[in-house]
Order: C-alpha cells, then sequence, then structure tokens
C-alpha cells in the first residue's frame, strides 16, 4: 500500500477549513469496549456508531489539487481547528454521524457484529461455485449456517465474480426460490440480487432484505420496489459490470470516491421513499480494485460510519487474501478472512458477509471475550 504524507493542522493546506476543503472523517485511535466507557465519560472520546468502541483521533482525508491530503490528530485538536476556522458546526455534524446509535437493521442490534453466511446457489461463483448449485444441497448447506450461527443467509442466483455473465431471470428464480422458501421459516434471508424482479419473487417467498452489488443502479425501477416493499436494502459499491470491474479499476482517491458513491446513493434511496433505517452500505471489496485500493480501503473502512448507516464487509476469502499469502486458493484463504473480519469488527463494522460461519463466531466470540 503507497504510504501518502499526513500533514499537520498548522499546515497552510488547512487554512481553507473543513467545510470547504470537503473534509471526509476516519476514526482513529479505536478503543476496546473495555475502556470505552470510562474515556466517553471523561469527555476524551466518543462512541463509534453508538456501539462498544470508542475513538479519540480521527484521519482528515480531502481531495487537494487532484490529489488526497490527510492529517491525523485528536478529537480535541480537531475540534479547536474547526473553531478557529468557523466550521465547528460543520465538524460536530459529520463527528455525530459517526458517533449516534444505529437503528437495528433488519431486526439486528448494529451494537454487536452480525454474521451473514454467504450461499451461492450457482455453478460459477469464485469461492464455492457448483458446491451448492442444487436446491438440496443448498438447503442443507444453509441449515447448517444457520446452526453454526448466521443470523442472516444471503441467498444469490447469479455470481457477480470479477469476469462473470449475467444469468437470465428465470434462471435466478429457479435456483433462489426453493432455497428462499426453505429456509425462511428459519432465519432472515437476503436476496443477493441486482433485478427487481427476482426481489419481488423472493420476498414473496419469504426473503426480508435486497442485497445489490450495484445499489439500485443495474435495474431501473429497483429503487422504486425497494421503496414500495419496505425491505430494507443493502448498497453495495461497484465499478461497471462483474464482466468489466476488473479492467485498469482506477480512482482518484479509493476512500473518497466510494464514500462519495454511497453518499450519493443513500440520498437517492431517501429521496425516492426509502426509510434511512433501513439502508446499510457495503464498499465493495475487490469489485473493481486492484490490492493498494483495496489496502487502504480496508485500513480506512471506518470511513463509511460517516454515512451514519450500518456497513457490512465482504472480504471472505477474496483473492487479495491469496496474493498476500503464497497464492493461497479460496479454499485455503480461512485464516486471511478471519484476520479481514477481526480487522473489521476493530473498526465499528456491523455486519459481516463471510462463507466460513462456525469459525467467524468462534472468532467474535474470543474477540468480545479479550475485550471486556
Amino acid at each position: 500500500m503507497n504510504e501518502r504524507p499526513v500533514l499537520a493542522l498548522n499546515d497552510p493546506a488547512l487554512a481553507r477549513g473543513f467545510s470547504s476543503l470537503g473534509v471526509r472523517l476516519v476514526p482513529e485511535g479505536i478503543i476496546p469496549r473495555g475502556a470505552a466507557g470510562a474515556v466517553i465519560a471523561g469527555g476524551e472520546a466518543v462512541a463509534l456508531a453508538g456501539g462498544p468502541l470508542a475513538f479519540d483521533r480521527v484521519r482528515l482525508v480531502w481531495r487537494q489539487d487532484e490529489a488526497a491530503k490527510e492529517c491525523v490528530a485528536s478529537l480535541a485538536s480537531v475540534r479547536d481547528w474547526a473553531e478557529r476556522t468557523g466550521d465547528a458546526a460543520a465538524f460536530e455534524v459529520a463527528l455525530g454521524a459517526i458517533a449516534r446509535e444505529r437503528a437495528a437493521f433488519a431486526g439486528f442490534d448494529p451494537g454487536r457484529p452480525a454474521i451473514v453466511g454467504v450461499l451461492n446457489v450457482t455453478p460459477d461463483s469464485f469461492s464455492d461455485g457448483g458446491c451448492f448449485d442444487t436446491a438440496r444441497k443448498a438447503i442443507d448447506r444453509g441449515r447448517a449456517m444457520i446452526d453454526a450461527g448466521a443470523q442472516m443467509i444471503d441467498v444469490g442466483g447469479e455470481s457477480t465474480r470479477p469476469g462473470a455473465d449475467p444469468v437470465p431471470i428465470a434462471e435466478q428464480l429457479r435456483r433462489v426460490l426453493p432455497v428462499i422458501d426453505a429456509l425462511a421459516p428459519h432465519t432472515v434471508i437476503s436476496v443477493d440480487t441486482r433485478s427487481a424482479e427476482v426481489l419481488r419473487a423472493a420476498l414473496a417467498a419469504g426473503a426480508k432484505v435486497m442485497n445489490d452489488v450495484s445499489a439500485l443502479t443495474a435495474d431501473p425501477v429497483a429503487l422504486e420496489t425497494v421503496a414500495e416493499t419496505g425491505c430494507p436494502v443493502i448498497l453495495m459499491h461497484s465499478r461497471g459490470t462483474p464482466r468489466t470491474m476488473q479492467q485498469n479499476p482506477r480512482y482518484r482517491d479509493v476512500r473518497l470516491d466510494i464514500y462519495d458513491f454511497l453518499e450519493a446513493r443513500v440520498a437517492a434511496c431517501i429521496e425516492g421513499g426509502i426509510a434511512p433505517n433501513k439502508i446499510a452500505v457495503d464498499p465493495g471489496i475487490g469489485f473493481g480494485q486492484n490490492d493498494v485500493h483495496i489496502g487502504l480501503l480496508m485500513r480506512d473502512v471506518a470511513i463509511l460510519h460517516g454515512l451514519g448507516c450500518p456497513v457490512m464487509l465482504g472480504a471472505s476469502r477474496k483473492s487479495f487474501i491469496g496474493r498476500i499469502d503464497r497464492e493461497a486458493p479460496a479454499d485455503s484463504r480461512l485464516p486471511g478472512s478471519l484476520a479481514a473480519a477481526l480487522h473489521g469488527v476493530d473498526r465499528g463494522i456491523q455486519l459481516l458477509r463471510v462463507h466460513d460461519v462456525a469459525e467467524t463466531r468462534q472468532a467474535l466470540a474470543v474477540w468480545s471475550h479479550l475485550g471486556r
């Protein structure tokens, strides 16, 4: 990952002030649950998304002269700077969006990380394609994930791996509806689709949530359908289509570009009639990023708390893990997947989309116990 120069608050680049620069805040100095209460009570830190963690510093990130600039400072120092530059109110609004308690999403307590089990009813998904490509296999796998501790099962009938081709609606429905029908009485089901037609059929079969890798941009009536049905939606960032997204992806700054995209999509959803408490966001790890992009985005994934929504992280078995360590194939990336998941929860992530449910549950249990 390329290191970027980190400025001081007295640098002339910051003279324009918080609002004029378009600063985004990345929580830093994360304080674990065991110590968070005391520092919050003492006024030294604020809660992270209203959960059990706190933070006492922020990384300021903004665009200047077509480049990204950064500055890390304590909350007190940034507050003083914002007051000096006449931007105290804007800073407090941005900080409040990060700090405030999140509403329950799809019935989940946002103060505790929820495990979302991946169930691909496809022949060609990157990690488990073909393993659960019949209704019987998929249903058995779903039940096993529920027993292992998954609070939600994400059922998809169309692979969105890099290079994948679209799957006809009828085929998606053939794959997912029997699985949703069988599993819905036992847990919350999200349907991983870009199609409003698939969403309607999935909701009729018992699904409760839409997980859309296009953030409701692929289907012109998807946003309207979500608003009409009232179902919660997960808006994911991606570049282009699955077929093209990994062809030389470029960003001005991956963190700011993804933040801006998701901010615009959240605003469009609210304007279109979707309740704010029914929206979650996902940065789309590996959906149109190279390894430098992924490293920077993972490091600063907490920037997304500024959107005021629960955040889902789907890094499980992703190919960047193999490229970091010995080109491990997808089925040998469990340790790296757990490391990525715990990195996320250390930054306040509320939803973890994973293939290995039992192992993730145990890792979270130990993480929680040791952080008391």
